[in-house]
C-alpha cells in the first residue's frame, strides 16, 4: 500500500473521530470566500444582462474550480519533494476536511436534542443550520423531515460523492469536487439575484453528481439491508420517486431513505420568501418521529463504511 492509498482511509478514520472542530480553519470557507470574491468582481465586469450574468457565473465557476484543483496538487507535489510521509501526512488532513460524515450526523442529532426537549425555537434553528430553506414555518414533524431529508441528501454530496473524487484523483480531485458543490450551494438557486449568475454552477453540480448520486442510493439500500430495514420498500420508493425533485440527483438517496424508514418527505417548502411546489417523496406508512432523525444518521455511517470500501478499492485499481 502506497501512501497516496493510505491517506484516504485515513483521513476518513480522522473524520469519524473529530468531525469539523468549530474555530478551526477550514478550507471550504476558504473556497467560499474565494466565490463571494469573484461573485463581486464578475458582476461589475459583465452586464447587467442575463447573458451577461450567465457569462459571470461561468468565469466564477472557471477560477474557482481552477484554484481548488492546483493549489493542493502544488501543495502536495511540495510535500512529494520533501517527503513521501510529509505528502501523506498532509494529504491525509485534506481527506479529513473534504469529508463531512460526522459532522453531518452530529448536526442533525443538535436538532435531535433541541426536539427532545420540546423548545421548538430552537429545533427551527438547529435545522436552520443545515438545510436551505426557511424553517421558521416549520411544526416539530417538519423539523424532522427536514433533519431527515438534508441527511439523506447529503450522504451523497458531503460523502460518497466526495469519497469517490478522492479516489478518483487525490485530494486535489476532492477539493475540486468540493469547490463545485459549494458553488452550486452559493450560487444555485432559481431566485433572482442568482437565477442567471447560479445556472451554469447549478448545472455543472448535476453533471459531477450524477453516477455519484445513484451510487449513493445503491449504498444506501445495501446499508439499509445491514440495518435491518425495510429494503424492499426502499427499492420500490426508490424506483418511483428519485425524479421527484427540481434536480436529477437529489431524490435518489432521499427517496431510498424514505422506503426504508416508511416515511413520506419532501413536499412544499419555502425559500427565500417563496413557496415553492415540490412532490412528496414515499409513502406515509407511518408517522414522522424524533427518533427517524438518529436512524437517518445511523443510515449515513452504514452507507459511509460501504462508500469507504468502494473508495479505497478504486483507489488500489488506479495505483496498482
Amino acid at each position: 500500500m502506497t501512501p497516496s492509498l493510505l491517506a484516504l482511509p485515513i483521513g476518513f478514520l480522522i473524520d469519524m473521530l473529530l468531525g469539523d472542530p468549530h474555530g478551526w480553519p477550514h478550507p471550504v470557507i476558504w473556497i467560499g470566500k474565494l466565490i463571494s470574491l469573484l461573485e463581486k468582481r464578475f458582476r461589475s465586469l459583465f452586464p447587467k444582462t442575463p447573458a451577461g450574468e450567465r457569462a459571470a457565473g461561468g468565469c466564477i465557476w472557471i477560477v474557482t474550480a481552477l484554484v481548488s484543483l492546483l493549489l493542493p496538487l502544488a501543495l502536495l507535489r511540495l510535500c512529494e519533494r520533501v517527503s513521501p510521509w510529509l505528502r501523506l501526512g498532509v494529504e491525509s488532513v485534506m481527506c479529513w476536511q473534504i469529508l463531512a460524515t460526522k459532522s453531518l450526523r452530529d448536526e442533525s442529532m443538535k436538532v435531535y436534542r433541541a426536539l427532545k426537549t420540546g423548545d421548538l425555537a430552537a429545533s427551527r434553528y438547529a435545522v436552520s443550520m443545515i438545510v436551505g430553506r426557511d424553517t421558521d414555518r416549520l411544526d416539530e414533524a417538519g423539523v424532522t423531515r427536514a433533519a431527515v431529508e438534508t441527511v439523506a441528501e447529503n450522504t451523497s454530496d458531503g460523502v460518497v460523492a466526495p469519497l469517490i473524487f478522492l479516489a478518483l484523483g487525490g485530494a486535489p480531485l476532492g477539493f475540486f469536487y468540493k469547490a463545485v458543490n459549494t458553488m452550486d450551494s452559493m450560487l444555485g438557486y432559481v431566485e433572482e439575484p442568482y437565477k442567471n449568475v447560479g445556472l451554469i454552477p447549478a448545472k455543472m453540480d448535476d453533471v459531477l453528481n450524477f453516477l455519484p448520486a445513484r451510487i449513493s442510493a445503491l449504498l444506501m439500500l445495501l446499508g439499509g439491508g445491514l440495518l435491518g430495514m425495510n429494503v424492499k420498500n426502499g427499492w420500490r420508493i426508490f424506483r418511483r420517486d428519485r425524479y421527484k425533485h427540481a434536480s436529477p440527483n437529489s431524490a435518489q438517496t432521499e427517496s431510498v431513505c424514505a422506503g426504508l424508514l416508511g416515511l413520506r418527505l419532501a413536499g412544499d417548502a419555502w425559500y427565500h420568501g417563496v413557496l415553492h411546489k415540490k412532490e412528496y417523496i414515499g409513502d406515509e406508512m407511518r408517522s414522522v418521529e424524533h427518533e427517524d432523525i438518529p436512524r437517518a444518521g445511523s443510515l449515513l455511517y452504514a452507507t459511509a463504511l460501504l462508500a469507504l470500501l468502494l473508495a479505497v478499492s478504486i483507489r488500489f485499481l488506479i495505483l496498482r
